[in-house]
């Protein structure tokens, strides 16, 4: 299983020193969508200067303009881009297309999208499709059993990704289950006194 940190709400100077420091320690680098509404694409570039060794996942939320997204997206340096699962199913075929014809990755934000969509999109078997509990939401995440129920549902899909308040337990769990490609962690480390020392727990945690 990789990780994947989450830099959001911070100025774009914190988030360059942030990738800096966490860079090769994480799996993933992602560029939260606070980022990109703050500072735009230019800032993809800022942050993939400094990001040499972990992969760059660029949170923007693609709902439409799905080709023009993508293409630019991955010209400024993301590896991974988002689409929300919610956009049309044009939309989504476009950012894949753009996703496979430039060998990147397209991560699919399944935030209350029901099942009756996901039926419609699993034909984008390269995509990672992403559990995302709103952090707007009152109620805690229950992880593992999110990605039991979808797994149930959904046994074609190759690739799950999981985000929303994880913290090491959860990730530790989800590491044991064996079922999920990504765990997606913010808070837990950013805002940690010591990014870097808190990415090594959570690699422990989920490669012991």
């Amino acid at each position: 299983m990789k990780l994947q940190t989450a830099i959001d709400r911070v100025s774009l100077e914190d988030a360059i020193r942030l990738a800096q420091v966490l860079n090769g320690k994480t799996d993933i680098l992602e560029m939260g969508t606070s980022l990109v509404k703050d500072y735009g694409n230019l800032a993809i570039e800022k942050i993939r200067q400094v990001l040499t060794e972990s992969e760059l996942l660029v949170d923007i939320k693609t709902i439409d303009e799905g080709a023009y997204e993508f293409q630019q997206g991955y010209f400024y340096g993301g590896d991974i881009l988002t689409v929300m699962g919610a956009a049309s199913y044009d939309t989504l075929k476009a950012c894949y297309e753009v996703s496979q014809e430039k060998g990147k990755t397209m991560l699919i934000d399944l935030l209350e999208v029901n099942n009756a969509k996901i039926e419609q999109i699993l034909e984008f078997e390269e995509a990672i499709f992403c559990l995302h509990h709103s952090i707007d939401r009152k109620d805690k995440l229950d992880a593992t059993a999110s990605v039991a129920e979808f797994r149930k549902n959904f046994p074609q899909v190759k690739r799950i990704a999981i985000a929303g308040g994880i913290d090491l337990e959860q990730a530790k769990e989800l590491a044991e289950q064996g079922l999920t490609e990504i765990v997606i962690v913010g808070s837990k480390i950013t805002k940690s006194q010591e990014p870097a020392k808190a990415v090594e727990t959570f690699m422990e945690a989920i490669h012991q």
